[in-house]
C-alpha cells in the first residue's frame, strides 16, 4: 500500500527539491526514496521508473516556463510581450538552474504525452510572440528555433558563470532580445 500523502506529483516535487539542492548529484529512485522515507520499491507505485520520474522533473520545469511565458506575454503585445517573455525565461533559468536544464531535452520517441504537449504549449507560445514580429508562418519554425536558441545560450552561459567581463550582464541580455526582434523582421 503507498504511504499515505506519497502521489505520482509528491514523488515528483522530491525529485525536484533534490534537483535544486544539489544538481551536481545525480537524480536517482535511492536519493528520491530516502527523502520520502520509503523504500525504493514502494516508489514504483507511483512513478515506473527514473526515466518516468526524470520525465516529470521536465514536465515541472518546462510547464512552469511556459506558465511565466504566458503571464508575461499577456500584459502586453509586440516586441514588449516578447522581452517580458524573455525575460520571465531568464528569470526562472537562473533562479532554478538546474529544473531549467532537466526541461531542455527535446522530449523524443520515450517523451510522455505529459511533456511532449508542454514542449508544444511552449513552442506555441513562442511561435505567438514571433508572429507579433511580422514573421510569415512559413518562416515560424525558423524564428522559433532562433529565439529558442539565443535565450537558451545566453542563460546556460550566465548560469555557468560564463559572463566575467565587467560589463552589465543585464544590458546585454536587453540588447540581445533586441537585437533578435529586430532580426526576426528580416525573416521573409
Amino acid at each position: 500500500m503507498p504511504r499515505a500523502g506519497l502521489s505520482r506529483d509528491a514523488v515528483v516535487a522530491l525529485a525536484v527539491e533534490l534537483l535544486e539542492e544539489d544538481p551536481v548529484a545525480p537524480l536517482t529512485l535511492a536519493r528520491v526514496a530516502a527523502r520520502a522515507g520509503v523504500a525504493v520499491p514502494s516508489l514504483y507505485k507511483h512513478v515506473s521508473s527514473l526515466d518516468a520520474l526524470r520525465d516529470g522533473v521536465a514536465v515541472t520545469g518546462v510547464t512552469r516556463i511556459a506558465d511565466a511565458v504566458e503571464a508575461a506575454a499577456s500584459e502586453a503585445s509586440g516586441f514588449a510581450a516578447f522581452a517580458a517573455a524573455g525575460r520571465v525565461i531568464r528569470a526562472e533559468a537562473l533562479a532554478h538552474p538546474a529544473l531549467y536544464l532537466a526541461g531542455q531535452p527535446a522530449p523524443g520517441r520515450d517523451a510522455s504525452q505529459e511533456l511532449l504537449a508542454a514542449a508544444d504549449r511552449t513552442v506555441a507560445l513562442l511561435a505567438g510572440l514571433v508572429r507579433g514580429a511580422g514573421v510569415p508562418e512559413a518562416r515560424e519554425v525558423d524564428a522559433v528555433r532562433i529565439v529558442r536558441a539565443s535565450i537558451h545560450g545566453f542563460v546556460v552561459l550566465e548560469t555557468a558563470g560564463a559572463f566575467g567581463l565587467r560589463d552589465d550582464v543585464n544590458a546585454s541580455y536587453e540588447r540581445l532580445l533586441e537585437t533578435v526582434w529586430s532580426g526576426l523582421a528580416t525573416l521573409t
